[in-house]
């Protein structure tokens, strides 16, 4: 029986548990493989923590160039993380003839056309479906199940942290600085979650989304990206009243001519099957022009479920190489010379319908002037709640429910309301999809 041999980079969470499934399943991979995968060396600058997986003497080493440098390694799984070195680590694999599994969705958000380009050159593979959505297969379905459609449409729920915080915050009328501490607590969350709350893990997923279902280039500065630290208990409140739920959504959509994509949070409708992915799961929801629309959904995180994407990868790579198959599936979907730039479309041109909330006086007139300027935008209103003042004089929040508008009028509108003398502070909007079902 042939055996491939495999490096790995990076001894953390994901290694440790990319380490079990090795050990674990070794016997059922065999079954299926018809081969033995052979966990060959396991690089890190720390190889004397406990991980609590036994590894045999000698696999462990603090040289990333003892595996990236080895004739006898066919295979090198990058699980460092982040820009540099494991971008350097990568192409130095590829160049060396070694095919790469990697989980590391910034890397592949922000270097991914050197890197494609390096193996594709020296005809070596690059996998990577633990980069979105952690043990949800989207990656495959997009190049291999669903490969025969054209896509019009991409939601995601892509980043387990913010999806836990909103949940608690949705389930117990929590605020958001109460659960994310909390969440820090649990692990849920890192001590600096900046990635995650401001929305950029997901917005480097959302790139190698896009990419996959639209054949085209995107560089992160080119989607719009949003956090949920600006989401209150209040508009989570309100947004039950309307029968809608917040998410942080991944939006990507073409419409012939123009993509659109942003991250920010979203209020869908309550009975949408987005809306029913709580806590840490992650969810993915396609449209194809022949199948329609299939969601996937599942843990997008932690150590069990992303060392299962790892390791199918590498076992995909290992029937490439039992088969002398080279490339396949083109690595981003479509063959290199198809894949287009694509125009984005500017935030300011975006249709959507809106939550707005105003805090103001609670007097005669005051609706009047609000609306006022709504109308002068063509913003027209839904619906609306305005609940009763508290304490005389006080401001008191008012919220609309609109029609599809555009995003640069309702912009526009409400800093011409935020000027208003009876609005008491700046108002707040969060946009609202309906045609994800």
């Amino acid at each position: 029986m042939k055996d491939i041999r495999v490096g790995l980079l990076g001894f953390g969470t994901i290694g440790t548990g990319t380490v079990k499934v090795f050990q674990e399943n070794a016997r059922l991979i065999e079954d299926r493989l018809g081969a033995r995968l052979v966990l060959a060396g396991i690089a890190d600058l720390d190889i004397t923590t406990d991980r609590g997986v036994t590894v045999e003497a000698g696999i462990l080493t603090t040289r990333a160039d003892d595996l990236l440098t080895s004739p006898d390694i066919d295979v090198i799984v990058e699980l460092i993380g982040g820009y540099e070195p494991a971008r350097t680590f990568v192409l130095k694999a590829i160049a060396q003839g070694k095919h790469v599994v990697t989980a590391n969705k910034a890397l592949l958000a922000v270097h991914g056309e050197e890197i494609l380009a390096a193996a594709a050159a020296k005809g070596v593979e690059v996998m990577f479906e633990a980069a979105v959505g952690g043990g949800i297969p989207v990656i495959s379905a997009i190049k291999e199940n669903l490969c025969a459609n054209g896509f019009q449409s991409v939601f995601g729920i892509l980043n387990g942290t913010c999806n836990y915080i909103l949940t608690r915050m949705t389930n117990e009328d929590a605020e958001f600085s109460a659960v994310l501490r909390d969440a820090q607590a649990k692990g849920y969350a890192e001590a600096d979650p900046t990635f995650d709350l401001e929305g950029i893990d997901t917005a480097h997923k959302l790139a190698i989304l896009i990419s996959l279902c639209f054949g085209t280039r995107i560089s992160l500065e080119q989607i719009y990206t949003e956090g949920i630290r600006s989401v209150s208990a209040l508009d989570i409140q309100f947004a039950k009243q309307f029968g809608y739920k917040i998410k942080l959504l991944a939006i990507g959509k073409f419409d012939g001519e123009q993509i659109e994509a942003r991250v920010h949070p979203t209020m869908i409708p309550h009975n949408y099957p987005l809306a029913d992915v709580d806590g840490v799961f992650n969810a993915v929801r396609l449209s194809g022009d022949f199948v329609g629309p299939v969601m996937l959904s599942g843990r997008g995180a932690g150590m069990e479920a992303t060392a299962s994407a790892v390791m199918g990868d590498v076992m995909a790579i290992a029937r490439n190489i039992l088969s002398g198959a080279r490339g396949r599936t083109p690595a981003m979907a479509y063959r290199p010379g198809t894949i287009k730039t694509l125009p984005i479309k500017p935030m300011t041109e975006i249709i959507s319908q809106y939550f707005l909330r105003f805090s103001a006086m609670d007097k005669p007139g005051v609706m009047a002037q609000i609306s006022g300027v709504l109308g002068r935008y063509d913003i027209s209103i839904a619906s609306m709640i305005q609940p009763e003042r508290q304490e005389e004089g006080g401001a008191v929040p008012i919220v609309i429910m609109t029609h599809e508008a555009k995003e640069e009028n309702v912009r526009t509108a409400l800093d011409e309301i935020d000027a208003l003398s009876v609005v008491k502070e700046k108002s707040l909007f969060i946009r609202i999809e309906s045609e994800i079902a």
